[in-house]
């Protein structure tokens, strides 16, 4: 790359297996910064991004001519400083669509060097919960990436469904079946690696009690049982 002519070259390249990658995870919406290594006497800096979805992106800097250039790369990711100073990328408001490898070429009198990422977006769950035709307590947690866990306080027969959707998120839904008929408040912890939420029921079986649906939610928590 050294004897690159007067325009920046943006050389096409292999898919990255995940394999040996940097694992890194972001929320959707949220800003991304992914981080290369700086080296001083940087002759060519070059960011090349595989995503699951739509063709390759490059980032590149070039210091003999103080230039840099794109290729294919959305307005939403761009250099987070001066690549000749800090060569990080910077991701904003991180969509499903940027998932994918994220490979970081510096070419510097001291060397070449390489770091790789593997980028896995988080989309949290809308949670709701409600009572069924039978009284029955349902929690239901809408549109997860990856799917979500649904646990209850209280032991449960239950058996989650999931339905997968097109953009790779999945919906899960659980029944609450109540070893006793006194059961009243009931508990739905959903887990998911964007943060935990649980909420809290009150149903009554139709014809024992008059049908009463009161819920009750508990703030965002950050952590996850995964």
């Amino acid at each position: 790359m050294s004897d690159i002519p007067g325009h920046l070259l943006t050389h096409p390249s292999p898919s990255f297996s995940p394999s040996g990658n940097n694992r890194v995870s972001a929320t959707v919406g949220n800003s991304c910064v992914l981080t290369c290594p700086p080296k001083s006497n940087i002759t060519t800096v070059t960011w090349k991004i595989s995503p699951k979805v739509g063709g390759l992106c490059t980032l590149g800097y070039r210091a003999d001519q103080n230039k840099t250039d794109r290729t294919n790369c959305s307005d939403s990711m761009n250099w987070k400083f001066r690549p000749d100073r800090d060569p990080a990328l910077e991701i904003w408001q991180v969509g499903i669509d940027h998932e994918g490898n994220y490979a970081c070429e510096i070419v510097a009198t001291e060397g070449n060097f390489h770091k790789t990422y593997h980028l896995t977006v988080l989309v949290p769950p809308r949670l709701t919960m409600y009572c069924d035709d039978h009284g029955n307590p349902v929690c239901k947690a809408t549109a997860g990436k990856p799917a979500a866990q649904i646990l209850w306080v209280l032991e449960s027969n239950s058996t989650p469904k999931e339905e997968g959707h097109d953009n790779g998120t999945v919906t899960v839904l659980s029944t609450f079946t109540a070893q006793s008929t006194n059961v009243t408040n009931t508990t739905c912890i959903v887990s998911h690696p964007a943060g935990n939420r649980s909420m809290t029921i009150a149903c009554h079986p139709p014809g024992k009690l008059p049908f009463v649906c009161s819920v009750f939610k508990t703030p965002f928590s950050p952590l996850f049982m995964y």
